[in-house]
């Protein structure tokens, strides 16, 4: 069962920055290729990376490289690829912090044509 509420999964298509940053969770909308278009501020805080630096840079190799891997990337592909993406799983965060166990949520919102990764610290 995912940690990201109801009302978020209901409003993913219109979601403010403001509205995600209220969030006790990190919300990071991401295009196909892993730009990210909404960073909220539970994600920047986890990350030590504000939303402004997020922005326009990829997820995968610029701003968390240690998910750029088959378990994380290759899942997102895979999922953007077939319009499935809805997978949970736990990992840790190695990158510019100590390692942190997090939970996972990936998701391709049909409605709304969007890709989420949803994080919640252990």
């Amino acid at each position: 069962m995912t940690f990201v509420s109801q009302e978020i999964l209901e409003k993913l298509a219109t979601i403010s920055k403001e509205d995600a940053d209220l969030a006790s969770f990190g919300i990071v909308k991401l295009d196909p290729q892993g730009s990210v278009i909404l960073y909220n501020k539970y994600e920047a805080d986890l990350a030590g990376i504000t939303p402004e630096e997020a922005q326009g840079r990829n997820f995968f190799s610029e701003i968390a490289p240690c998910t750029n891997n088959k378990l994380f990337y290759g899942r997102f592909i895979e999922g953007v690829a077939n319009k499935d993406l809805n997978a949970e799983f736990n990992y840790t965060f190695t990158y510019k912090l100590k390692p942190t166990n997090v939970a996972i949520h990936l998701l391709h919102d049909t409605a709304s044509n969007s890709n989420w990764v949803f994080v919640k610290k252990k």
